[in-house]
């Protein structure tokens, strides 16, 4: 594992990689934030054995890409390496926690149209890649949006897909230490198994040493968020969709999009919520119904067909966007 690591702080990173790993952890945003950090220390200090001020604060500052809880993201494990150099006796700058903190203010999501969603698809679809190395994006973007959006997953559990984790004969992913140390497994509808099953026949043969089931064409293994966010908006602009009301939309957008969808469907089809929202909450790799409630968004606006509806007894429980 060490020779992906070219810093004289890989030993370490290694260390705190296989501490993990024995702990039961996946760590697998972990070892791609520790890997670009690593590079980072081989370009800019390249004789140092710990982790400096200098090189903490230089890893912490802000990057013109980078919003929302991103940076902390980004800082964690590296705050965890230091830790851990500290634990076996050596000198090592830990990043305050203060800079790690992530906002408490309610994020007001975008919640996609279906016509919308059909243009993203349809704009994926016809996508032609920038740059050269970036000539896998024509194959994984199509997939990958469609996989956010119709299995309602984060956007890093869906770029940080390993193709062992991938069952395309049965349709089960697996989505391991989701969130709170938990492993989940997640179904694909037929149209999805199929769409993967046949990305998969492709992309294979390209990249047959990549452990990722979304591989990178770059220097990484796995695409990096901001460029999912990139491509996003690629495929936005292709498809002509202009300007939208309240906040910038996202990729993570697509779970709450997924959420909203759902419960509209069941009440349409008279379900009872209550019984419902477990299943929910389980798929989407929640421990509380409250952490489900916060994806669930009433947009009526967005579904006419529902205006009749009694939906006063849901709203201590789901939160409406304006």
């Amino acid at each position: 594992m060490s020779k992906q690591y070219s810093s004289l702080l890989r030993e370490h990173i290694v260390g705190l990689i296989e501490e993990k790993h024995t702990l039961g952890y996946s760590f697998s945003y972990g070892e791609l934030a520790l890997l670009q950090f690593d590079r980072f220390c081989a370009e800019k200090f390249s004789c140092e054995t710990n982790i400096t001020k200098e090189m903490g604060l230089g890893w912490a500052a802000m990057r013109s890409t980078e919003k929302g809880c991103s940076p902390a993201k980004r800082m964690a494990p590296v705050r965890e390496l230091a830790k851990y150099m500290i634990r076996r006796g050596l000198t090592a700058y830990v990043i305050p926690s203060d800079f790690v903190k992530q906002s408490s203010a309610r994020y007001a999501p975008h919640i996609f149209t279906d016509n919308e969603l059909r243009r993203i698809f349809a704009a994926a679809d016809r996508l032609q890649p920038p740059k050269k190395q970036d000539a896998l994006q024509a194959y994984v973007t199509p997939v990958l949006l469609r996989l956010l959006y119709c299995c309602g997953l984060r956007p890093q559990e869906g770029r940080l897909i390993k193709r062992c984790d991938m069952d395309l004969e049965n349709g089960i992913l697996k989505i391991p230490e989701s969130k709170k140390h938990k492993d989940r497994f997640v179904m694909l509808s037929d149209s999805m198994l199929e769409l993967c099953r046949r990305y998969y026949k492709v992309i294979q043969p390209l990249t047959p040493g990549n452990e990722y089931f979304f591989p990178s064409g770059r220097h990484l293994p796995v695409h990096c968020s901001n460029w999912l966010i990139d491509a996003f908006w690629d495929c936005w602009e292709l498809a002509k969709l202009g300007d939208y009301t309240g906040n910038r939309p996202r990729p993570y957008d697509f779970r709450h999009t997924f959420a909203t969808k759902r419960l509209y469907l069941w009440l349409q089809e008279g379900r009872d919520l209550e019984s419902c929202l477990p299943y929910l909450s389980a798929y989407m790799g929640h421990a509380h119904l409250s952490q489900t409630a916060y994806y669930i968004h009433l947009v009526p606006e967005f579904f006419p067909q529902m205006a009749q509806m009694d939906l006063s007894r849901f709203a201590d429980l789901l939160p409406e966007v304006e």
